[in-house]
Parts: C-alpha cells; structure tokens; sequence
C-alpha cells in the first residue's frame, strides 16, 4: 500500500474516539439495574407544568394525573399559563376532579419564568416537571415517590419515550429519541451525566433555587441542562437516573420535516452555551464523526479508496449505535423498532448537516 493510500486512513481516527466513547456509555446502560420498591411512600409533591396554548393537550395530561394511584393529599399539581392565546387557561381552572390543583399565570415570559414561578408557588420541596403533551401511567407519580424516599437524590432523570406512529420520519425520531434516551441513561448511571429532559425531571425545591441563577435566562429554552450541568458541578450533588417501566413518560413526535429540525436546531443552538466538558466532548466527536463520513462519501467518488474507508467507518459507528438502541429498546419494550435502524443509520449523517445548517440559517423558532 502506497503511504499515501495508508495516510488515507487517518480519517478513520474520529470514528474510533466515537466507538470507544460510546463503548463506554454502553457498559454503564447494560449495568443499570431496574428500580423496584415494596415501600409505600409518603413523600409530598408538587407537579409543576409550564404550558402555553396547550388547550388540545392539557385536558388529556389533566386527566392522567387525576388517575394517579398516588394519595391525591400527597401531591399537588401547578399548571402555569405563559401567556396563553387559546383557551388553557380557562381549560385548566375548569377541571375540577384534582384535588390539588392550581392554576396560575407566569409572571415574567418564557418557560424559564414560568417554571420559576411553578416553583415559588410550590408548597412542598419535592419539585417533579413534565409538559402538556405528555402521557403517563397511574403509577408514574408514586415510582418517583418511591425512588426519592428510598435515595434521596438532589435529582432524579426519568425516561421519556415517543408515541409510536406509522412512517420513516417517525420512526427515524423514536429511533434518535432512544439513542439519545441510552446515551443520557448510561452517561447518568456512569456519575457523568450529560443530558435530562424537563418532560420527565425531579429535584428539590433546594437545589433549584441554589442553582437558577446558572440557568442562562438570555436563552429561551434549556432550563432543564443548564440546571444539570450546573448541579453537576456541586461534588455533593447526586444525580441519578431512574429505571421503570411505570416512570417512563410518553410525548409526541413532531408532525413534520421542518418542525423536527427546526426542534433539534433549538436543542443544539444551545450547545454553545454548555460549560460541561463531557458534554461538549461527546458533541464535537459525534459531529466531527459526521463530517468526516460526509467527506468519506463525497471523496470516494473521486478516489474509491474513500469508500472502503467509509464503509469501515460506517461498521465501527454502528457497533456501538446498535448496541445501545438494541438495550434502549429493550428497557422500553420496543425491539420491532430495530428494523428501522440500518435505513435510519444511513439517513443519520445528512439529517445532522441538515440541523446544523438550520441553526446557522437562524431557521430557529422558539415558542
């Protein structure tokens, strides 16, 4: 082989930090053991749900936290309107089936104030976080419970699943949403948590307040990661990850094309502003990864030695990608989902230029 052709070889180098990286998180997902309780917990709460122009959803999410197998004199629920131009608000003060809830405006703008304001309305320390499009079990509110009495974290990471919907583009979410469900479970369960999401997060009332002012106000959304990577720098913090079946939360997946990038371009605009250095590792080695298969693909019509080298690199990515979306999948009952993971795989690189160039074009939208 020519040196010329062997130095060719080099770009599979950003692959090979991927595959061990992600071997890494792959050790730490497969060790996570269930959570299962016998203890009845009696730990009082307060469900904070900051919405706007949620009418269509809120009514469902209302009435799956009024069936709660939870003491209904154990919790309460908060649901904060920001701002609101349908009928939320009037929605929500109309439901009369919970026994503790309230119904309040924000007092600033935005979901960071509006969470804020959740918060201070709080009456117990015990703070859990979800949004009105979501969907949960009875037994959702009391794993937590449960999980909090018998650990008692300053945080506790709970799973967040999509509804399962026909086609490629939705599959190609639930797909990305499980790998990025395994990478935040096994980073957690490693004591090097990079990621959580607002859908389904828990903390106490303590340790927000003595974090929030790191949550970045300037950006209009995050609170939930800022507020981890920030927790996480405090050693006498204990983050965890919490394993079952009957705290998995449902959510729905973007309807179209444009708003599932546009969605992701606003997660990664944010990237930033993270100070996290696992975190920004993880992102520039998966980007870089991306970029560096483009060049492969784009370079082996010119020189077919690229292509062998692209399709090594696409074997070594893949290892680890299967390997944690086949144990994800596995946690969250999903295996048929696999099917979809070469088609997805090969569509992956291109679907990540397309945010990157959404977020650089300002094709971001916030709500």
């Amino acid at each position: 082989m020519k040196s010329g052709e062997t130095m060719s070889w080099i770009f599979i180098i950003p692959v090979l930090i991927y595959f061990l990286i992600l071997v890494y998180i792959c050790r730490n997902l497969v060790s996570i053991k269930p959570f299962r309780s016998e203890v009845k917990p009696d730990v009082k709460l307060s469900v904070i749900v900051a919405c706007k122009n949620e009418e269509k959803n809120l009514p469902v999410l209302l009435s799956d936290l009024y069936s709660q197998d939870y003491p209904p004199e154990l919790f309460e629920v908060i649901i904060v309107d920001d701002s609101s131009v349908d009928r939320t608000f009037k929605l929500a003060s109309g439901y009369n089936k919970l026994k503790g809830l309230r119904v309040i405006r924000n007092k600033g703008k935005g979901k960071k104030s509006a969470m804020r304001t959740g918060i201070e309305t709080a009456g117990y320390d015990l703070i859990i976080t979800t949004d009105a499009d979501c969907r949960m079990g009875r037994g959702w509110i009391s794993t937590i419970a449960a999980f909090y009495k018998e650990n008692r974290p300053d945080m506790i990471i709970g799973p967040v699943m999509l509804d399962g919907k026909p086609g490629l583009l939705k599959r190609f979410q639930e797909l990305e949403f499980l790998s990025l469900q395994g990478i935040t479970a096994g980073t957690a369960s490693g004591g090097n948590p990079v990621m959580c999401n607002g859908a389904n997060l828990s903390f106490t009332r303590e340790a927000y307040h003595k974090h929030a002012h790191n949550l970045h106000d300037e950006i209009a959304s995050g609170d939930d990661v800022f507020f981890l990577h920030s927790l996480k720098k405090d050693p006498d913090a204990k983050i965890m990850w919490l394993s079952a079946g009957d705290s998995i939360v449902a959510t729905k997946p973007a309807d179209s094309a444009g708003s599932f990038l546009r969605q992701r371009a606003r997660w990664i605009s944010k990237v930033k502003a993270y100070n996290d250095i696992f975190t920004m590792l993880l992102a520039i080695v998966t980007f870089v990864t991306i970029v560096d298969m483009i060049f492969l693909l784009i370079s082996g019509i010119f020189k077919p030695l690229f292509l062998a080298i692209l399709a090594v690199s696409f074997f070594i990515k893949s290892v680890p990608d299967l390997l944690i979306l086949s144990e994800t999948a596995r946690r969250y009952g999903n295996l048929s989902l696999l099917i979809w993971f070469i088609p997805a795989q090969v569509i992956y690189p291109f679907y990540v230029i397309a945010v990157a160039l959404f977020a650089i074009a300002g094709k971001v939208k916030w709500r």
